[in-house]
């Protein structure tokens, strides 16, 4: 029995994708935990046990990880968290107890890059993160956190900018190289440590795309995608701390995205080595081709 969270989300939505195509022949049986089962195709929902509520609820996790073997841990966007502490370990341990009352064997949970980097502590959401991923470990379950740069689907966000205006923007200076990952292929990764289950202890898997690029390379590929210019725009902090603020988050995780971008943009993702092992395969161009430019000619 492997258990998905947030499995109407970027990630979980892919990798319940992979599961449902590759779970039955290795005999296992998939469980949801979603809010609202009612974003679920009904092709899902015929196929998956669905147990409703938040993955915070310690009651909604009980029922869910009853027979579980394997568990995909996402924490969903709490922009009103009152605090960093609560957004991430706060909203897991009522899950972390019932590992062990459930005697769960292994978990895969998707994290942040940044582990042992002097940037590590104050990073904001990542720092989070990364202590999210120490309670997890601290039940002494068999644990692997995805170590994830930036999306390359958040660029998604900015579909309206980019068709119209040619224009993206992000805080990051401009020709600063760094790795950006599919979240097509976070899922893969995720779905690859479910199903085979023969690791143990704890540890990470860094997900970093096939290459680095800066805003100004990724505004290049765009551009020759869609077959129009597109250029990158910085953002500075303070206007970046407004916008989030007008989008109604919460103080304490508009300065934990202020925390991270800043970090991000002194290299706070550059401290894991790119091997065979951590290069996923997804590049940005066939990303744009495959997603952002479909995007963009849908709203058209």
């Amino acid at each position: 029995m492997i258990v998905i969270t947030a499995p109407t989300g970027q990630i979980g939505s892919r990798l319940l994708d992979i599961l449902l195509n590759e779970a039955p022949a290795r005999g296992e049986e998939l469980r949801v935990i979603v809010r609202d089962a009612g974003k679920l195709p009904d092709a899902v929902r015929a196929r998956v046990d669905v147990v409703t509520g938040s993955h915070d609820d310690a009651e909604v996790v009980d029922r869910a990880f009853a027979g579980a073997d394997a568990v995909f841990w996402l924490v969903p966007p709490g922009p009103q968290a009152p605090s960093l502490d609560a957004a991430y370990s706060g909203f897991t341990r009522a899950a972390a107890q019932a590992f062990t009352a459930h005697a769960v064997g292994h978990v895969v949970g998707v994290s942040a890059l940044g582990r042992g980097t002097p940037l590590a502590d104050r990073s904001g959401l990542v720092t989070a993160s990364l202590a999210m991923d120490d309670l997890i470990a601290s039940t002494g379950v068999a644990y692997r956190a995805l170590a994830n740069p930036t999306f390359m689907d958040n660029l998604l966000r900015q579909v309206a900018s980019i068709r119209d205006d040619g224009v993206f923007t992000d805080t990051v200076t401009a020709d600063r190289k760094a790795p950006t990952a599919a979240t097509r292929d976070i899922a893969a990764a995720a779905a690859g440590l479910l199903l085979d289950r023969s690791w143990t202890g704890t540890g990470e898997v860094p997900v970093l795309g096939p290459e680095d690029l800066s805003p100004n390379d990724m505004a290049r590929i765009m551009s020759d995608v869609l077959g129009r210019p597109v250029r990158y725009e910085r953002q500075s902090l303070d206007d970046f701390r407004t916008a989030l603020t007008g989008l109604g988050f919460g103080d304490a995780l508009v300065e934990g995205y202020v925390d991270m971008m800043r970090s991000k943009d002194d290299g706070l993702d550059d401290g894991v080595q790119r091997t065979p092992q951590t290069t996923s395969p997804t590049t940005f161009r066939t990303w744009c081709d495959n997603v952002l430019k479909p995007a963009v000619q849908a709203q058209a």
